[in-house]
């Protein structure tokens, strides 16, 4: 619970969950673990603007955000407006509609650092920076190079900007080695939480044609 007196922080973790894996389920229970979040709002993409491959039906990816974030201790909100909007999702949309919703709440957008380079290729950056403070999680959903995100090197970067680190261990899983296995009907349920593992072979989800 946030201290009496304070500003309620809100956590934002969005992502196409396609699908969500164990260590998105990390990133989670950390920020969960390491900020006084009121809440952690889930958000599954709807229609990724950004993304060159078409992604799994939202109705799926939403079914199987619920199964992998459900059970997590605190207050976690498995929020689906984003596959219920029309048109590209744009993360600033979302956060606007949040500060309507919930106003006077601090809102911690929650991403990998290979996301937070990439921030300024993002629609409205610069306005989500107003907005939101980053948490940037190191080691969680990113295993790519060893440099450490430093936002000082975003080319236009807002005065006044804010971000904090969010610290857990490397986790060497992604989501298009667990497509790629489960097309090859490798097993996947070291790498996914049990439910989700249940869903993919009950829907025959990633599979080849």
């Amino acid at each position: 619970m946030s201290t009496s007196g304070k500003a309620p922080r809100i956590g934002v973790f969005g992502g196409a969950f396609d699908p969500p894996h164990n260590a998105h389920v990390a990133l989670a229970e950390a920020a969960l673990a390491q900020f006084d979040l009121a809440e952690l709002h889930v958000i599954p993409t709807g229609q990724a603007w950004h993304k060159s491959r078409a992604l799994t039906p939202k109705e799926d990816r939403l079914a199987m955000t619920r199964l992998a974030f459900g059970e997590l201790k605190g207050t976690v909100v498995i929020d689906s407006r984003e596959v219920l909007r029309d048109g590209p999702t744009y993360t600033l949309d979302t956060l606007h509609e949040l500060q309507k919703e919930q106003p006077g709440a601090q809102l911690v957008l929650i991403m990998g650092a290979d996301q937070a380079s990439a921030l300024p290729s993002w629609h409205g950056w610069q306005a989500i920076l107003d907005i939101a403070i980053v948490s940037v999680a190191y080691r969680a959903i990113s295993t790519g190079g060893t440099a450490r995100f430093d936002p000082n090197m975003l080319p236009g970067l807002p005065a006044g900007a804010r971000f904090e680190a969010l610290e857990l261990p490397a986790m060497d899983t992604s989501a298009t080695e667990i497509r790629r296995r489960a097309a090859l009907g490798v097993d996947i349920s070291s790498l996914v939480p049990t439910t989700v593992a249940r869903y993919i072979d009950q829907h025959h989800l990633y599979r080849s044609a």
